[in-house]
Formats: C-alpha cells, structure tokens, sequence
C-alpha cells in the first residue's frame, strides 16, 4: 500500500473528525473515515485500515463511557457478530461486492424509513431481535467497515435510551472490528499489517485521540435529544454511503 502525503492528511482528518462524532452520537468512525479511506487506500485495504483503527478505537471510546454501558444488551449482540462476520468474509473474497452493498445499503434506509414512522409507544423489543441486528451488523462491518446502521434499527424500534445505546455502542464496535480484522487477515494472502506504512498506525492513534478528546468536550453541550438525531443521522449517512460506494463499483467499471 503506498500513499502520498495528501492521501495521509485525508485519513488522519477523516479519523479526527470520524472519533470527534462517534464520542458525541455513538457513532462516526467507520461511516465517516471509511469511505475516505478506502477511496485513498483502495476498498480492501481502506476497510481493513478502518478495521484496526475502530478496533482501537473503541476500546478508548469504551473507557470514557464504561458507566453507561448496558452489559446485558451488549452479551445480547456481541457474540452473535460472529455470525455475520464469518459469511461477510466469504462475501469479500469471493463476490462481487458493488450489488451487495447496493442492496445492504438500501435495505438498512427501509429500515429507518420504517422505524422512523412507527408510533412513539410502539416498541418491539426481544432477544432475538437483539441477536439479528448483531448478526446484521457483523455482516455489514466486515463487508464495508459500518456495523452502527443495523443496529440502529434495533434501537430504534425498542426505543433503548440515547445515553446507554451510544455507550453500548462501543464495546460492540470492539467486537465487530476485531472479528473483522481477524477472519479477512487469515483468508488474506498478504497481511495488511505488512503492506501498510509504519507511521501510519502511530499517526492514526494521535488523531484518535484529538478526536475523542474534542468530541468529549463538545458532548457537555449537546442535548441527548440531539445526540439521538446525530445517531439516526449517522445511520442514515453510512446507508447511503453503502449504497454509493456499491454503485460506484457496479456501474463505475
């Protein structure tokens, strides 16, 4: 993987201000910092990168929100990650990956779509929807680097509170990044770790860090209602940009 400085300067921005939002909203990372990177580092390569740098960074978003976690969601979720990541994997090795993303992409927007006009007292809430978003979400992490729009489906259908959904979020992301990473480094024939330049990971921690840091202060001055639509927003936006990034492969030649 080789890189120009300008193609450097877009990732570390698009992490800065991908960990800024996923501090504020619960989610940024991989929506945002994503599609960039894989625009500059090719779209194997770019997710890959983005697998690493959300793993590491939801282990510091986790600390800094450790108190609001909802531990029996998370084991509700998390595990079941494997189950999408696995056939995600096999998807990326072996598909055509702009058709599926169109349809995952499109599939998630319908989803808000509909949840989004459910009633206010509606809730529809169980452990096997829990467990389908995560299977959801650890196909479409490891397919395109976003596993924050499948469950925010569930969150919103079973109306779980803005505050610990958003901290929820980041042991999960732990989760879908590290299962990501791990199944696409052993079906790869070369490891990204290898191809990737060595100041880069050093680069992308500091740029981590800056961003949790300001999206930390900015937070004491953004309502949970505000929060909550930044959530519904970044859902949307990585949807779309699934959907994008499909047609572009699809019809981009």
């Amino acid at each position: 993987m080789e890189l120009t400085i300008v193609a450097f300067v877009c990732i570390l921005a698009a992490i800065f201000v991908g960990a800024m939002m996923q501090r504020i909203s619960g989610m940024g990372l991989g929506l945002l910092g994503a599609p960039v990177v894989a625009l500059v580092a090719g779209p194997v390569a770019g997710v890959l990168v983005i697998n690493v740098v959300a793993t590491v960074n939801a282990v510091m978003q986790s600390a800094s929100v450790w108190e609001n976690i909802d531990w029996r969601k998370f084991w509700l979720i998390g595990p079941v990650m494997a189950l999408g990541a696995l056939p995600g994997t096999w998807v990326v090795h072996n598909t055509p990956l702009g058709p599926l993303q169109m349809i995952v992409g499109a599939l998630v927007l319908l989803a808000l779509l509909v949840t989004s006009r459910l009633p206010e007292r509606a809730r529809v809430d169980g452990p096997h929807y829990a467990v389908a978003a995560g299977v959801a979400g650890g196909f479409m992490n490891t397919l395109a680097g976003i596993a924050g729009p499948a469950i925010t489906v569930y969150a919103q259908v079973s109306r779980w509170p803005t505050r610990t959904f958003a901290a929820t979020l980041q042991p999960l992301f732990f989760v879908s990044g590290a299962l990501s990473l791990l199944f696409k480094e052993l079906g790869a024939e070369q490891s990204i770790f290898a191809t990737a330049p060595i100041v880069l990971w050093p680069l992308c921690l500091v740029a981590l860090v800056v961003g949790i840091a300001t999206g930390s202060k900015l937070s004491r001055y953004i309502s949970l209602e505000c929060a909550h639509k930044l959530s519904l927003i970044m859902a949307t936006l990585g949807a779309g940009v699934v959907m994008l990034r499909g047609a572009m492969q699809t019809f981009g030649g």
